[in-house]
């Protein structure tokens, strides 16, 4: 399975709200700039992420998206659900009916560990998980750079 960059972009977009995010709505131009996504394109995946109650939009002169939830409450599985449709590799593991041999089909065995093992990862994996991997790596960073 290859993410879109539905996924993608939605993902860094609220890695940005986890790392920037205070009381104050952060301004969609703000993320854009920040994680090079563009505008028009992150646009398009607020309504989704709201519609599943991960973030929440602030009208007006000083509006913009923030967390509806805590970093540590946001799990990448309904993330990506939410802006990918369910997860999987093969579509008859979601919708059984697309292939009279689903049955006995030995092939989708070897899909459904695989839908298995990425719904695993993303289940275990939280906004907070990647605040905390995103911080260590800039440590890194600036460690590498201070020699």
């Amino acid at each position: 399975m290859k993410l879109s960059t539905k996924g993608q972009y939605g993902t860094r977009a609220l890695l940005d709200l986890a790392l920037y995010g205070t009381d104050e709505p952060i301004p969609l131009k703000d993320i854009a700039q920040r994680q090079q996504i563009p505008l028009q394109y992150l646009e398009h995946l607020i309504t989704p992420l709201i519609t599943a109650g991960i973030i929440r939009s602030i009208r007006g002169a000083k509006g913009g998206i923030m967390l509806a939830k805590t970093p540590e409450d946001i799990r990448l599985s309904e993330v990506i659900q939410s802006l990918e449709g369910p997860i999987g590799p093969t579509e008859c593991l979601n919708n059984p009916g697309v292939c009279g041999r689903s049955a006995s089909c030995v092939t989708r065995d070897v899909w459904d560990e695989l839908k298995k093992a990425m719904e695993g990862v993303l289940e275990g994996t939280t906004l907070q998980n990647l605040v905390e991997r995103h911080r260590k790596k800039e440590q890194a960073e600036a460690l590498t750079y201070s020699v």
